[in-house]
């Protein structure tokens, strides 16, 4: 079992940029994949972006392709993912999750076995 905890979430203005953290209880090296979601309000979970561990390959959604970066520091058992050029429709609350074991679509929330709470981003004037 592994425990996510996010943070960095905030407001920010249009344009504006914030580096969110996902800090894992156990060494992210025994960890297969690392990915990002958020909700909206009204809506349901949209993967934005995911990382393999085991040679940093990273996947993107359209949505958010050329702004966000998916990284990780192994030292500090923490995968970040850096948002820039941030724009209302990324409002949304943002979760980390994880799966020690290869999936077919990073983008199916179903084969993530382990969650966090999730961290608020809020863009607005």
């Amino acid at each position: 079992q592994v425990q996510l905890e996010e943070s960095g979430g905030g407001w920010v203005q249009p344009g504006g940029s914030l580096s969110l953290s996902c800090r894992a209880s156990l060494p992210i090296s025994t960890i297969y994949q690392v990915g990002w979601y958020r909700q909206a309000p009204g809506k349901g979970r949209e993967g934005i972006s995911c990382l393999e561990l085991h040679d940093d390959t990273a996947y993107y959604a359209d949505s958010v392709k050329g702004r966000f970066t998916i990284s990780r520091d192994s030292a500090k058992n923490t995968v970040f993912l850096e948002m820039n050029g941030l724009k209302a429709e990324d409002t949304a609350v943002y979760y980390c999750t994880a799966t020690f074991k290869r999936i077919a679509d990073w983008n199916d929330q179903s084969e993530y076995d382990y969650w966090g709470q999730g961290t608020q981003v809020t863009v607005s004037l």
